[in-house]
């Protein structure tokens, strides 16, 4: 089984998972473009059954009911985002990984809350919110 390996800028927070993860998707709600302060996020969502810390542990911060974002003291590096309706995952920025490479996106999350002045030019699906629960996209691709 494969591990994959990220941290934080300065490297006092360091972590590994196990295996594939469940899915990789940018995140178009203000919520996320805020707490990463760009125009997206992009989320690598693993189970925590897979996951550990290698080095330190991130400060959190309850940004809604329910939500936690994750991020180093030392650097302010976001590390990760945890929720109520996900108990069981963690979802990691895809910034931090170690050889972002290894896992390319797979959809688009919240596209009704995308920057009318920004979009990607992939063929990747679009979800007005989730992906998840049998949700159908709204298009694949970039807006028409």
């Amino acid at each position: 089984m494969s591990t994959t390996l990220g941290r934080c800028q300065c490297r006092a927070i360091g972590y590994a998972f196990e295996g594939p993860p469940k899915w990789v998707m940018h995140c178009h709600c203000a919520s996320c473009r805020r707490a990463v302060s760009s125009p997206l996020a992009t989320y690598i969502g693993v189970r925590l059954a897979q996951f550990r810390y290698l080095a330190g542990e991130p400060a959190a911060y309850a940004s809604s009911p329910g939500v936690e974002r994750h991020f180093c003291r030392a650097c302010g590096t976001p590390m990760a985002y945890t929720g109520a309706h996900w108990p069981d995952e963690i979802h990691l920025l895809h910034g931090t990984l170690e050889d972002p490479a290894q896992w390319p996106p797979t959809g688009h999350a919240f596209v009704g809350e995308q920057l009318a002045w920004f979009d990607v030019a992939d063929h990747l699906p679009r979800y007005l919110t989730t992906a998840g629960k049998g949700a159908k996209p709204l298009r694949n691709g970039p807006r028409g």
